[in-house]
């Protein structure tokens, strides 16, 4: 319902436009008929005919809705609707008149004259109207003393023009200085008064430039689609000249498509160290879970919390969700109640080490596909915790693996880790054990379920990972922790690697060339860990080891400097899919590993150390950590 302020002042837009509409006929007569207006046209004729077109008139300025814009806020969008109702009212006067007059004191160029005149008289006082508010505003900025940041925009397309046309309002933060278009052919064009200064390889004359005019740029933001190492180069670059960097504005507040607000994003760390996404196949993904029923196993966790996202989003039949934390359990079905709340959904509190609770759940819901993803995964923790990890990681996927196998589920996923290869920590090693039992599961000729491996590194704010220790560390003042100056790890966002998982494991069920194979993602290049903490410092506007120190605390328990993806018995493969690469099979006899987990199994149970580590040695000959 409009207000009665918005109310009056439609009215009086019409009010106006229909003195403008009346001025305009008697004005386009006189401009081309000059003193003879009065002998072909008698007052009473004159004013009959100019209530004739204000009539016309009318009717098509309340058919347009011309009335819904706001005058302070007039754009091409306006003046595009205000030709419109001009042509209209025009051309549908121009038959009237007829009837009344046969057009004989009518020039023949009167329609294109009170064409003119209709639209100046509409079209002027509007845009006036708003060149007076703008000036206004600036008026109002320079009084209050408001200090707006100068900022140079890297871009000169359509949120260029939109973030400038925001930050011309009163309550703008920043002062656009300049752009740095992607093209040398845009220099000296300008938007909105704001020049095109140089390209992205001119940023450093162009600040340099600026400071000697008293101008100098605080902040560089980002209003194109750049990729990870433009992004990457620019933030140094910026850095270096002591700007900080924020990305494509969010414009709020949207008015007739301009904002008086905007806010932007800064640059995120997933921004600087991520790779360009592999193209995905999304009709396979659709055509995997698409009305099937899906399970998936530590469902609250980082990695199964966003698997479970992403199979919502494919429209399965039922969305299972098991996990062993409440909390976490209860987070994620909140989330996904609103999130996907057509999708069928249970969440079952399981702890995959309990194997009569799985195979009852694996009963009570008969699942199509399972998503293994329960894990422990903190290294110093679970090599502080031995026992509970390896009863956990290896035993607790053996029973999922051996539930689907006894319940006939056509397919089972396990999430792996690249601390599998040549583990020096229990974590590693008793994720290793569970490859080695589910490969060669899968190897089996008469085995129902198909099991697709699926291994990769450390995922971007998983919880846990350095980001989120980074970024409290940075909230509390610092010094920022990290173990070594030489640890190197892979990474990856937590949404990409989710979907190459689901890519992979539609490629695994394709043929039987994948039976017993292992999939592994590809991580593009490994990242120091002291450079991402350097990233994230000055990510915040802060400069390494002068407003925040980083401190060297040694390896922990079970860590090692340099991850692997591959072991050396397993050369990459590359696959028909970008981004999933194959590791070679390190085949192991199926009943000789099974006993050796039984053995595992009964250590873990009855709380015996030595044997357990006994078993692991022999299933993982690789590891030599002592306990």
């Amino acid at each position: 319902m409009k207000s009665r302020g918005s109310f009056s002042r439609a009215q009086i837009a019409f009010l106006h436009d229909m003195v403008m509409a009346g001025l305009s006929f008697p004005l386009s007569l006189g401009l081309r008929l000059g003193d003879g207006l009065f002998i072909s046209w008698s007052w009473p004729r004159l004013i009959a005919a100019d209530g004739l077109f204000m009539l016309v008139a009318a009717v098509v300025f309340l058919s347009l809705r011309l009335y819904r814009g706001i005058w302070r806020y007039a754009s091409v969008n306006d003046l595009v609707a205000l030709t419109k109702a001009a042509s209209l009212t025009v051309l549908a006067f121009l038959p009237l008149l007829f009837l009344a007059t046969r057009l004989d004191v009518v020039p023949r160029s009167f329609p294109l004259i009170n064409w003119f005149c209709l639209l100046a008289l509409l079209g002027g006082p509007r845009f006036l109207y708003r060149i007076a508010k703008d000036r206004k505003l600036e008026l109002v900025r320079e009084r209050s003393g408001a200090r707006q940041v100068p900022v140079l925009l890297v871009g000169a397309g359509d949120s260029a023009d939109l973030f400038i046309r925001a930050a011309k309002g009163a309550s703008a933060q920043y002062r656009p200085l300049g752009l740095l278009a992607g093209r040398q052919s845009r220099i000296g064009q300008g938007i909105h008064g704001v020049e095109v200064l140089g390209t992205l390889d001119d940023l450093e004359e162009v600040a340099a430039a600026l400071k000697a005019k008293g101008s100098a740029p605080e902040k560089l933001i980002v209003t194109d689609d750049l990729s990870s190492a433009q992004l990457r180069s620019l933030f140094d670059r910026a850095d270096a000249l002591g700007m900080t960097l924020a990305r494509l504005p969010k414009l709020t507040d949207l008015k007739d498509g301009v904002a008086d607000k905007v806010e932007v994003k800064p640059v995120a760390v997933e921004d600087l160290l991520g790779r360009a996404q592999a193209v995905l196949d999304r009709s396979g993904l659709k055509g995997l879970i698409a009305g099937k029923r899906v399970l998936v196993t530590g469902a609250g966790g980082s990695i199964g919390s966003e698997l479970v996202r992403q199979i919502g989003d494919c429209a399965p039949a039922l969305l299972v969700l098991a996990e062993a934390s409440e909390f976490a359990l209860y987070s994620i079905d909140m989330e996904m109640s609103g999130r996907c709340p057509e999708v069928a959904r249970l969440a079952r509190i399981a702890d995959v080490r309990d194997k009569t609770r799985i195979h009852q759940l694996m009963a009570e819901v008969t699942p199509d596909l399972v998503v293994h993803a329960a894990a422990l995964k903190h290294v110093p923790l679970v090599e502080e915790n031995p026992l509970e990890g390896l009863l956990t990681n290896a035993i607790g996927s053996r029973i999922v693996a051996d539930a689907c196998v006894a319940h006939q589920v056509p397919l089972m996923v396990m999430i792996s880790t690249d601390k599998a290869v040549n583990p020096t920590n229990v974590m590693g090693s008793s994720k290793r054990m569970a490859e080695c039992y589910i490969q060669a599961l899968d190897a089996a000729q008469d085995c129902p379920t198909r099991f697709v491996t699926v291994r990769f590194g450390n995922v971007l704010g998983s919880t846990g990972s350095v980001v989120p220790l980074f970024q409290k560390q940075l909230a509390q003042g610092g010094p920022i922790t990290v173990t070594h100056p030489e640890m190197t790890r892979y990474f990856m966002t937590i949404r990409e690697a989710v979907e190459l998982v689901l890519q992979a494991t539609t490629l695994g069920i394709e043929g039987g060339q994948y039976r017993g194979r292992l999939f592994v993602l590809d991580m593009g290049e490994p990242v120091k860990i002291v450079h991402l903490a350097r990233q994230m410092i000055r990510l915040a506007g802060l400069k390494p080891d002068i407003d925040v120190p980083i401190k060297f605390t040694g390896l922990r328990p079970g860590e090692k400097l340099f991850e692997e993806i591959f072991h050396g018995a397993e050369a990459p493969v590359p696959t028909e899919r970008d981004g999933i690469l194959l590791a070679h099979v390190r085949p192991g006899d199926l009943t000789w590993v099974a006993g050796q987990l039984d053995i595992l199994e009964t250590a873990c149970r009855g709380k015996e150390l030595d044997p357990a580590i006994a078993v692991m040695k022999a299933l993982v000959p690789e590891y030599q950590g002592a306990q």
